[in-house]
């Protein structure tokens, strides 16, 4: 309970039994700690020698995984200043895919150099605006040393994909995952004048544990975890002839109550051999548009099924709708929602259509489409945490290669960006009038930040690594940054460590807004669950959600009517 007394000390009561409520510098300091946990949380997972993480949830499932989103969350966060980082990471996972660790590792040394500030005095809005100031300075510089590159460069393309696989445990096998990705992509990307646009949705990723992640492989169309219906069917077409259809194959039950009444065997014959007929009308038209491949949103007959398998046609039921759009877009085919709308015309191709055995399971391949704009990846690892992690690891490069190729311009990794903006802006800082001068130099301490954190995770020096960073860079090297692999001060460049402009941007932005946010909450009032409703009220004394009497089932409010028994 919270308890204010006014000028005439008159104790006011404004908050209930229960409630909390933090103010002023205590508030300030208590969100800073949360968000400085958070990040140091996932500091030790940046870069190329970065640790993972092996997170179990309540039910004992096991997560290992070193991707700064799935870190925060599977992990469950409880303070609210906390849950902000959780949501920059979400984001920035969705915006661009890659740079989840970074931006939660900014936010927090953001946050830390702000705490300094605040205890000399200086007021929350002036670090607000210094570091949103600041921020778009930095945008600004990098954008004058990121490099132009053409969009559909595919050994540019390769490298910015390497670059993110080099920080994951897929790190030795990248180069050929990197290969899959960038055919995946440029298979799928729609252009648009000089620009292009890619839909990553269109990009189907199929995950079997059992075997290496070298046997992973890019199918030009679409994998299917489902198997032929019946086993008389053929098992293999080549040259497929492919409908793709959202209708039932069988007879539905009509939607109204119905009775049939049947007085003898005769009209049970009559009935079953008018539910074949049927059946075999529709089976006819499949066969009629030269269809040899069938793939049902729906379900399939026994009868059918036979029908089909005598025709031989291959014939797929249970197709997600996602799949059926999937497949439309690989083999060309349009998605028929009546048979009697079916003809030659909206057949799709593909140069095989197998079942084959996956381990255990049995899968459909649609293989060979001419031009597809729809792609499967088909990825192995030894067990299944392995290969959950190769999902993850091909999400992330999908990601960046898709941003490099809507915005074609690109920096060097490392920590070099960074550095190079933070020099810059100490020298900017100058310029500005007030304590906000001092708040755009602590941004510049909080970018370097990413620089320390992938030193320090590689077992190299900080302080002499940044002191070597800074003295390059002086010098007029913009591309200099820690080759962690090798333990070195470099040139990204020639190492081939680039990353898209998009992502930097985009942590820069996320990292910096979140941080003001939680700089300029003063108070925090936490709010007490009620205790139930005061006696007298309606439902007084009893809990919640409990209208009946206990030991009732559910949904019985209180006993029968009773009125005839008085």
């Amino acid at each position: 309970m919270t308890v204010q007394a006014t000028q005439s000390n008159m104790p006011v009561v404004i908050l209930k039994d229960g409630a909390s409520q933090s103010r002023g510098i205590e508030a300030q300091k208590n969100n800073i700690s949360a968000a400085k946990i958070i990040a140091e949380i996932v500091r030790t997972s940046l870069g190329p020698r970065g640790m993972d993480k092996m997170l179990v949830d309540s039910l004992g499932d096991v997560t290992i995984t070193n991707d700064g989103a799935t870190i925060l969350k599977e992990i469950d966060v409880q303070h609210p200043a906390a849950k902000m980082l959780v949501e920059i990471a979400k984001t920035t996972d969705a915006e661009v895919g890659d740079g989840t660790t970074s931006v939660v590792v900014l936010a927090g040394s953001l946050l830390e150099q702000a705490e300094s500030l605040l205890l000399q005095d200086v007021h929350p809005t002036i670090i607000v605006d210094g570091y949103r100031k600041a921020a778009v300075k930095a945008k600004q510089y990098l954008n004058d040393i990121a490099e132009q590159v053409t969009a559909n460069d595919k050994s540019i393309l390769l490298k910015i994909a390497n670059t993110s696989m080099q920080t994951k445990l897929v790190k030795r096998d990248s180069s050929q995952l990197s290969d899959m990705v960038v055919r995946a992509i440029t298979a799928v990307a729609e252009k648009q004048g000089e620009d292009y646009t890619v839909d990553i949705d269109d990009i189907k990723v199929e995950k079997k544990s059992g075997g290496s992640i070298s046997d992973s492989s890019i199918i030009q169309g679409i994998v299917l975890d489902k198997e032929v219906v019946h086993s008389g069917m053929p098992k293999k077409i080549t040259d497929g002839k492919i409908a793709l259809i959202n209708a039932a194959l069988e007879i539905e039950k009509t939607e109204t109550d119905a009775k049939i009444n049947i007085s003898n065997p005769q009209q049970m014959k009559s009935f079953l051999d008018e539910e074949n007929k049927m059946l075999k009308n529709m089976v006819d038209k499949v066969v009629g548009s030269g269809a040899t491949v069938v793939f049902c949103q729906k379900g399939v007959d026994d009868m059918a099924q036979h029908y089909l398998a005598k025709a031989g046609i291959l014939a797929v039921r249970r197709v997600k709708e996602s799949d059926l759009t999937k497949l439309a877009k690989a083999t060309g085919a349009r998605i028929v929602s009546s048979f009697d709308d079916l003809f030659e015309k909206d057949l799709g191709t593909a140069g095989i259509v197998e079942e084959r055995k996956i381990e255990e399971d049995r899968w459909v391949f649609v293989e060979g489409c001419k031009h597809p704009k729809s792609v499967t990846l088909l990825l192995r690892a030894g067990s299944q945490r392995v290969v959950d992690e190769v999902e993850r690891s091909v999400h992330d490069a999908l990601m960046v290669v898709k941003d490099v190729m809507e915005l074609p311009s690109i920096v060097a990794g490392g920590g070099a960006p960074e550095i190079f903006a933070a020099t810059k802006i100490r020298n900017w800082a100058k310029s500005l009038e007030g304590r906000e001068q001092l708040a755009a130099e602590k941004f510049a301490d909080g970018l370097e930040s990413i620089a320390l954190s992938l030193s320090e995770n590689a077992g190299m020096d900080p302080i002499d690594t940044l002191a070597s960073l800074r003295s390059r860079q002086l010098k007029g090297d913009k591309w200099t940054g820690i080759d962690v692999i090798k333990g070195k001060v470099l040139n990204m460049k020639t190492g081939d460590v680039v990353e898209p402009l998009a992502v930097k941007n985009q942590i820069i932005s996320a990292a910096t807004e979140a941080a003001c946010m939680l700089l300029r909450i003063d108070d925090v009032i936490a709010t007490a669950k009620s205790a139930g409703p005061p006696p007298g009220a309606e439902g007084g004394g009893m809990p919640p959600g409990m209208g009946g009497m206990g030991g009732m089932p559910p949904g019985m409010g209180g006993m029968p009517d009773m009125g005839g028994m008085m």
